[in-house]
Order: structure tokens, then sequence, then C-alpha cells
């Protein structure tokens, strides 16, 4: 049973796709619209809706049923119960996959992207992930230290990218994703210059490093944080991070293609 069945219940109030991720896997993907993706892991659906909005067919692959329901129906979307492992889908049935912030989920990375491989006809293999060693360790972590800890628990991503190389036999490349301040997809570290978001419980039910920690240290945290975002400390600490519009925390996209 997927472990959104329990946190997901609102997840679609603060995971709004962001135009601008929306936009570059757009441009990664390079086909034509009318093509068809496979979205796995796709959650409430937002980007598949979003693919669908701009004219592509998504077959939307989700094991919890608490997040599908969330969905908003399209036409150009159908949508399958089911993991990234065993995907139902038939082979080559589709142009494209997409994956978006879902992997570190899998259970068996080397199976997943078999299966993605297998379903896949000759377009592009699509992921954004993440790996925070590549990145500056921003003042969220001072906070929340799990959050560092957890997401350290996750592949590197040269290892990632191995993985993917080795199980689909293509060419992969990692484009860094620079996350915008005002991004509306409020994933983990969204709300890196926006502080107050964490003090927010809807914002952090939406964020699965946040849903499934220790309930007393988020706590402690959040009290910490607010206490010092009120007497003016957070600022004077790390108020020069306002001067920023973007930055790069270890985000990131990889795409696979097939070498024509």
């Amino acid at each position: 049973m997927s472990i959104y069945n329990s946190i997901g219940q609102q997840y679609s109030k603060t995971r709004v796709p962001d135009i601008r991720i929306v936009n570059k896997l757009i441009d990664l993907l390079n086909l034509p619209k009318g093509s068809i993706m496979a979205d796995i892991g796709a959650g409430t659906g937002g980007y598949s809706l979003a693919l669908a909005n701009k004219g592509f067919l998504v077959n939307a692959v989700e094991p919890s049923v608490v997040m599908q329901k969330q969905a908003v129906e399209h036409q150009q979307i159908k949508w399958f119960t089911g993991y990234a492992e065993n995907l139902p889908l038939p082979d080559k049935s589709v142009d494209a996959v997409v994956s978006i912030l879902a992997i570190h989920h899998f259970y068996h990375l080397e199976k997943a992207f078999q299966e993605m491989h297998r379903i896949i006809r000759d377009g592009a293999i699509i992921l954004l992930t993440f790996d925070i060693r590549l990145s500056q360790k921003i003042w969220l972590y001072d906070y929340f230290p799990f959050l560092w800890e957890d997401a350290l628990r996750f592949l590197p991503l040269n290892q990632q990218v191995n993985l993917i190389q080795s199980n689909t036999k293509r060419r992969v490349e990692a484009i860094p994703l620079l996350l915008p301040y005002d991004l509306s997809d409020l994933f983990a570290a969204a709300g890196w210059r926006r502080p107050g978001l964490y003090l927010q419980p809807e914002v952090r039910a939406g964020i699965s490093s946040f849903a499934l920690a220790n309930q007393d240290l988020i706590e402690q945290g959040v009290k910490l944080l607010a206490a010092d975002l009120s007497s003016g400390e957070w600022s004077k600490k790390y108020g020069d991070i306002h001067n920023l519009t973007e930055i790069d925390i270890g985000y990131c996209f990889i795409r696979a293609t097939l070498d024509n």
C-alpha cells in the first residue's frame, strides 16, 4: 500500500505544478502534440493535467487511490493503479516517460527503469530528481536537520545516472534545475526564500519527508523557526538569501535518450 494513502489527503492543495517546470519538461521531451506520455508516480495528476492541457495524451500511473481521487478529470488522461516496478502498460505503448520527484519512493530502481524502457518506443525518459550533496546546505536544514539526513539516504546523482544507463542502454544527461523563489509546487526546498511557508501544517503535509518524520523533531524546528522569524534572528542570519531570485539546491532533470 502506498504511503500516500495516509499522507496524501490534502496533497493537491500545496503541490500545484509550476509552469516553468512544465515548460522545461516539454522542451526536454521535444515531441509533437498528440504524443502519448506515461507519467510514473503521477500523484494527484498535477503534471499529467499540465501535459494534457498542452496537447499531449497521458497515461498516469499511481499506486495511491487517495492521490488519484484528488485528480482533475481530463479526456486526454487515463489513470492506472500500479507501481513503477510493474507498470500496467503494454510494451512500446508510449512515446515518452516522465516522473516528477517520485523515483526516491520507488522500492526497486533497477526494475523501475527496466519497466520504463519496456513501455517506451523511441522518445525520451525524463525524470525530475535531486541530490543535495551537489548543493549548498541552506538554512532549512539548520531548523530541520532530518530533511538533510533523509535526503542523504537517497542515491547520489551519478549512481542514479549509472542505473538508468545500465538498465535502459540509453544515453543519459543531467540538467540542473535552478529553483525560482516563487515556485507554486511546494516540494521540500521550494520555500527556500519563504521561511514562513514551513510554519504551515498543510505545506508540511504535502512534503513526504515532513509527513513521515518524527513529529517531536518537526515541532522543535517549527517553534525555533517561528521564534527566529518573530525576533528578526532569521533575517539577521539568513536574510542575504533575499538577494537571490533562483538557487541551485541539488535538483535536476535526467534525460535518457536512444542514440539514433
